[in-house]
């Protein structure tokens, strides 16, 4: 197949540079008017809007010659960062990046090729420019390609075609898994005359770049069968990019039956306007949902079983995470969009006020993690590349540890003796001794991957994000965004050792209770509506090696499903954090009320004994 690709002939894939128009399907910028210009929104999808119009059809995607300015303006409730991912080798005035804000930014495209911008705080983020060289056939992307992180492939890559993949999945919306119609799942990409120059000079189109590389257009979406087995309590998903009637902010909290596997309830707050909920948790009697508005300012309340609006709190740019202290019930909020060194932000139990902001001596903290006992907490510091442990019983920082590019999320052992920090660009997960405070290990999960050819054999993660360990410490899933996949990992010899299929996005996960012993990890995915159920330990071995998908659950409302707005786009999409109904990680499980321990088996309810 690839080398038929190869070669074909330029006849065959040439065209003439389009002049201005949508009739021709691509643009190219006038001379008269070289400025493209990004409006950075709130938008599902068109998160990087181009002002002048869709490109065909992808509102993210614009077209220039050389000299072009592309300037960023501000749309959304929160702050951005206007960062180049990817870029031509060697382009004028690339890398380009700039602090966390909502006014504007400018910057020049001289060199030809493909540039991809994102934000740093919000990285699925996506709009990219086509610099076209009218030496070249059709609008080349260029021989090869710079990442933010310092690597360079050819732009007739595995990595370079999954990257260009993941841009036209993530912003348009049409290209999402909707498992709730019939039919294959098929991509779409922009017309033959956007171009990819693999060896020997030809040029082919990313149709045929995609099948080059084994992405067929056309796959078969996967049967949403729920698991055989019940889970106890709910599984609260937020459906992220979920659009309603009542509201101009897209997003709603999705609840799920771990008896029914049915959707029974979705939040929308549209008196609020809920701006992107991204991550929630509870307070000890399990009757709160505190939820994150990522795109926003806001921490929120709701009453879980009713749905009802209790609070809506002012607490800083785009808090991204919240978590309790098993000793006090106090909730901690991490807010990425704040630069600032105090940006985790500590209020009085049930959400009765902000009692002090905690310098963790770095800003733009995501997924932090708390320990069982209430003394520790981790962050992953996304700017900086390392990871913060903070020591509540003095008040103090343990220690500042490196880790990656782009940490996004962490977690700890249920003994809180091992902190793990998942980092987005460099696909790695940094192993810390919270004790010895210093890294013991830095799991590749890129070890089985080439970035030229692809998978070489093994389990393979590209862009890691959540990464739980389960509360008995037997296994860790964390979910890959761009290979689409599920790794699993032995927190005993901290080393990979299974993968499973997830679908485009691939985001959340945490772990709840199965009913009669042992736990599910839950698996959701920015562009699919589809939540998929892991049974990390099938057999009951313990050995995470053999873990299996238990089951997929349709995130899209039914009949009985009760809600407080009208679902009219997106259905069950942006799948990003999840909850599950009880806790039952080591440390929350004992603060249970008596009516949820009564549910669990001993092991559950004592998870180290």
């Amino acid at each position: 197949m690839r080398s038929r690709v190869r070669s074909v002939l330029f006849s065959m894939v040439t065209a003439c540079i389009p002049i201005i128009g949508m009739g021709s399907g691509v643009s190219t910028v006038q001379a008269s008017d070289p400025r493209i210009e990004f409006e950075l929104t709130d938008e599902p999808g068109a998160w990087f809007r181009n002002a002048a119009g869709p490109v065909a059809g992808f509102r993210s995607l614009a077209v220039a010659t050389p000299g072009t300015e592309v300037r960023f303006t501000g749309k959304s409730n929160t702050v951005h960062t206007r960062t180049s991912l990817i870029f031509p080798e060697n382009a004028i005035n690339m890398p380009f990046d700039t602090a966390p804000r909502k006014g504007s930014d400018e910057v020049v495209l001289h060199t030809p090729g493909l540039y991809v911008f994102t934000c740093k705080i919000h990285p699925y983020m996506f709009g990219a420019v086509i610099v076209d060289d009218p030496a070249t056939p059709g609008l080349d992307l260029g021989e090869k390609i710079s990442l933010v992180n310092g690597i360079t492939v050819p732009t007739a890559s595995d990595l370079a075609v999954r990257l260009l993949r993941t841009f036209f999945i993530a912003t348009h919306p049409a290209n999402w898994k909707d498992y709730s119609v019939n039919g294959n799942w098929h991509v779409s990409y922009p017309p033959a005359e956007v171009k990819v120059r693999v060896t020997g000079g030809a040029v082919v189109s990313v149709d045929e770049a995609m099948a080059l590389f084994g992405f067929a257009n056309d796959t078969i979406k996967e049967e949403q069968t729920p698991p055989m087995k019940q889970a106890i309590g709910e599984i609260w998903v937020d459906t992220q990019f979920e659009k309603t009637r009542g509201k101009s902010k897209p997003g709603t909290a999705t609840a799920i039956s771990g008896q029914t596997w049915a959707p029974t309830r979705k939040v929308a707050l549209p008196q609020i306007n809920m701006n992107n909920p991204h991550n929630m948790w509870t307070d000890k009697n399990q009757n709160l949902i505190y939820q994150t508005q990522w795109f926003d300012s806001k921490l929120t309340v709701f009453n879980r079983t009713t749905g009802q609006l209790l609070n809506n709190i002012s607490v800083g740019e785009s808090p991204a995470h919240v978590m309790t202290r098993t000793d006090t019930d106090q909730l901690h909020v991490t807010l990425n969009g704040s630069p600032n060194s105090d940006s985790v932000v500590e209020l009085a139990p049930f959400a009765n006020g902000i009692q002090r902001r905690i310098n963790i001596g770095r800003g733009n903290p995501h997924a932090h993690w708390m320990s069982h006992d209430g003394k520790k907490m981790v962050t992953p510091n996304t700017f900086s590349a390392d990871s913060t442990q903070y020591n509540f019983s003095g008040d103090s920082i343990d220690g500042i540890l490196p880790s990656g590019k782009i940490p996004i999320a962490t977690s700890m052992t249920p003994d809180s003796k091992k902190a793990y920090v998942a980092s987005l660009l460099d696909s790695t997960i940094t192993v810390i001794d919270t004790q010895a405070k210093v890294v013991t290990k830095t799991i590749n999960l890129l070890q089985n991957y080439n970035t030229s050819s692809g998978p070489t054999g093994g389990p393979v993660g590209a862009l890691p994000i959540q990464t739980p360990v389960s509360p008995d410490g037997k296994s860790m899933v964390t979910a890959n965004t761009l290979t689409g996949t599920i790794t699993i990992v032995d927190p005993v010899t901290d080393t990979v050792v299974a993968m499973l299929p997830c679908d485009p996005g691939c985001h959340g996960v945490q772990y709840g209770a199965k009913q009669g012993g042992g736990y599910y990890a839950y698996v959701s995915s920015k562009f699919s509506n589809s939540l998929i159920v892991v049974d990390p330990d099938p057999n009951g071995t313990g050995n995470p090696a053999e873990a299996v998908i238990a089951g997929r659950i349709l995130l899209t409302a039914v009949g009985t499903t009760k809600t407080d707005d009208t679902v009219v786009g997106n259905r069950g999409m942006g799948g990003q954090g999840i909850l599950t109904i009880p806790v039952v990680y080591n440390g929350w499980v004992q603060n249970l009320p008596q009516n949820w321990k009564d549910q669990l088996t001993n092991a559950q309810r004592n998870p180290l004994q």
